[in-house]
């Protein structure tokens, strides 16, 4: 699974212990969750760091982008499903959130963590993909709120802008089955200020799961991820399944 071109691996330590698969948002790649696995690494978190690296960026930037979010996680679930029998935790930040549980319902994981992302029967479509260059990257700027650094450099963000496109087309017209459930425990988590998706919209990720279920608030927009780290570290430690369904 290492040298598979979809699995970039950021963090491994000694031992048979659990590892966490991280799913990025639309536009994102799998760098996205370095400075995650970094506080992993701090904090005792799992024994391996593992993200998911999307066709159409960064290293994979001459293959064509996925159709459509059950295609992608298809193609990942395949993946993993080859995978030795160490448990797995999924992380999926907004779209990711979206093709990890995807990939939950072909290969079951211990856990899923969600965030960001309004649950299967709450989901909105949209025609952001459709807009314009300019106005597309205005929305994604909007999105990102105080955190807008993150897409300051004009230059860059247009580079990335055909990854952006395809993405939100893949979410936009994303069709989840609104009654589909896993086993495996989910836990979900949101900014307090994320202009994308209310609290209610996140907690209705309780109704598709057969597992416990946790819901975890914290201050800040979409990207809240980048200002607690350590939080989310701690959370995400060995036991999380234990500690969902206690």
């Amino acid at each position: 699974m290492h040298e598979s071109r979809w699995i970039r691996s950021f963090h491994r330590r000694p031992g048979d212990g659990h590892r966490l698969v991280c799913f990025p948002h639309a536009g994102g790649s799998a760098s996205f969750f370095y400075p995650m696995a970094k506080a992993f690494a701090a904090e005792g978190g799992p024994a391996e760091v593992l993200a998911v690296q999307y066709p159409g960026r960064q290293d994979r930037r001459a293959e064509p982008f996925a159709a459509g979010i059950e295609e992608l996680a298809g193609a990942i679930a395949a993946v993993l499903a080859d995978a030795d029998d160490r448990p797995m935790t999924f992380f999926g930040h907004s779209m990711g959130a979206s093709v990890a549980f995807e990939v939950a319902l072909r290969v079951p994981p211990a856990a899923v963590v969600v965030s960001g992302r309004a649950a299967p029967s709450e989901h909105r479509g949209g025609t952001a993909h459709l807009l314009g260059d300019d106005q597309l990257i205005r929305e994604v700027r909007a999105l990102a709120g105080t955190d807008a650094a993150l897409f300051a450099d004009d230059d860059l963000i247009r580079m990335v802008l055909p990854a952006i496109r395809s993405d939100y087309r893949a979410v936009e017209t994303y069709r989840p089955d609104p009654d589909a459930v896993v086993d495996a425990p989910i836990v979900a988590l949101t900014g307090t200020d994320d202009p994308r998706v209310t609290v209610a919209e996140i907690a209705a990720w309780e109704r598709h799961t057969r597992g416990g279920f946790a819901l975890h608030t914290f201050r800040g927009g979409h990207f809240y991820l980048g200002h607690h780290l350590p939080e989310i570290a701690a959370l995400l430690r060995p036991g999380l399944r234990e500690r969902v369904v206690a």
